[in-house]
């Protein structure tokens, strides 16, 4: 997996209703969950009592995992601890397009990351599912 590009979209057939935009997946030992999932709950202002900092926009899809904002860089040299993290913007923008119900299907390999998509509308890392 290219670590330095880790872009996801949603679509809804072949139709992009979103991104691409820069993520940060999980890093070694936070690794995000491989396989299909569905978003289960959504918090707008989240706050992780685990870790003690805010997930804006947060859209849980698998456990704890989940798509949310984040302050500061995704370009980091360290993954995120399993979340899917995206800058504050495009979270809140993503809020709109990602509801709850909708599948989540996270692909791909490589050192602690994985890709991120969303299927039947599609959030991906490239191409269309």
């Amino acid at each position: 997996m290219d670590l330095s590009r880790q872009p996801t979209w949603v679509q809804k057939g072949r139709t992009v209703v979103f991104g691409a935009v820069p993520i940060r997946s999980g890093r070694a030992g936070y690794r995000t969950r491989a396989g299909w999932h569905k978003v289960h709950r959504r918090h707008k202002d989240h706050w992780s009592a685990l870790y003690n900092t805010p997930m804006p926009y947060a859209r849980f899809f698998s456990g704890g995992q989940a798509f949310h904002g984040v302050h500061g860089s995704l370009n980091t040299t360290v993954g995120s601890r399993g979340r899917v993290d995206l800058s504050v913007p495009d979270a809140r923008r993503l809020w709109s397009v990602l509801k709850q119900g909708d599948r989540v299907f996270v692909w791909g390999a490589g050192p602690g990351r994985s890709r991120a998509a969303v299927g039947g509308r599609c959030l991906g890392w490239a191409g269309a599912l």
